[in-house]
């Protein structure tokens, strides 16, 4: 079986993100080798990534944090390639996956030795991108079905980081927050990749003009959402931590589903409670065509009726 079709049959097993992008790694391993790789999902708005796969050399990990900084400054391929030489990298390939309802991630990978990657294994690379888009994008649709039984609620939290992106400070929940948000096989401290991510693309728009914005939405678990953001404190980054408001979910839904505009924004008003008629009136339309619009989120989303879709937006 080559590459895509291991791709495509991983991409429609109904697989979390993580163990998703393990096959996908297993896949890609067997058509072009490496010795080292990131795969990071990212917000899809923002492109501003989190929840990182990684194998990387320890020297690259010791100095994460200056790793993930020069990412946001967006050198090009072989600037890059140059700066990671330092930890022994001597060719990198990439993959973005993206499509017209956003950004979903992203796939680098490493060699430390030997041949640089060849004219077709990029090819093949990039041949990946639709398939691993879509099967992403599902991916995070799934989230919105799973129960939130036995969640324990989140409280917004703070983390100050200096201009090197170290811990200041932290407030209790933010404390608890982070050591959540880290899957408990990633060998970094209890700082997600999530506050750092944010943390570079601030100082990547300060320093460099860089046109990041520094938040990004990202996946706790069942179906909870958290919303991660960075902001100036003087000389300090303050990043913040908390649940995902309604709107920010409505939104992810969306793009998730592939929900056209109209449809999005149909969505958006059932969500603050508008029936049928009242969302006619507000957009003007009939209200035949409300109900249509409501009919096709419900076939698009799966949801059984109204009340269903309305719980899987709001996380409830």
């Amino acid at each position: 079986m080559d590459l895509i079709a291991r791709a495509e049959q991983h991409c429609r097993a109904g697989l979390s993100d993580r163990v998703l992008r393990e096959r996908l790694l297993e896949a890609v391993r067997s058509a072009v080798p490496f010795d080292a790789h990131v795969f990071a999902l990212t917000d899809p708005v923002t492109g501003v990534g989190s929840s990182p796969h990684a194998t990387v050399p320890p020297e690259a990990m010791a100095q994460l944090r200056d790793v993930i900084r020069r990412r946001y400054l967006d050198p090009d391929p072989d600037e890059w390639c140059g700066w990671l030489g330092r930890f022994g990298v001597t060719d990198v390939a990439r993959v973005s996956f993206a499509d017209r309802y956003g950004a979903w991630g992203w796939l680098e990978l490493w060699r430390t030795g030997g041949q640089p990657f060849g004219a077709s294994e990029r090819v093949a690379l990039d041949a990946l991108g639709p398939v691993v888009t879509t099967g992403l994008r599902a991916a995070a649709a799934r989230t919105f079905v799973d129960p939130p039984e036995g969640q324990v609620s989140l409280e917004p939290g703070i983390v100050l980081l200096d201009a090197d992106l170290q811990v200041r400070s932290q407030t209790d929940a933010a404390a608890e927050a982070l050591l959540r948000l880290l899957p408990p096989e990633e060998p970094v401290p209890p700082v997600p990749a999530a506050a750092y991510n944010v943390g570079a693309a601030l100082l990547a728009r300060e320093e460099a003009g860089r046109p990041w914005e520094p938040s990004a939405r990202v996946h706790l678990g069942a179906n909870r959402w958290v919303s991660v953001r960075a902001a100036r404190l003087g000389a300090d980054i303050a990043v913040s931590i908390g649940p995902a408001t309604g709107a920010e979910r409505t939104d992810l839904l969306a793009r998730v589903h592939g929900l056209s505009p109209r449809e999005t924004e149909v969505l958006g008003l059932a969500v603050h409670g508008l029936d049928s008629r009242a969302i006619a009136e507000r957009l003007t339309i009939a209200p035949t065509t409300a109900e249509d619009h409501l009919r096709a989120l419900l076939a698009k989303t799966g949801a059984a009726s109204r009340q269903v879709l309305l719980s899987r937006v709001l996380g409830i």
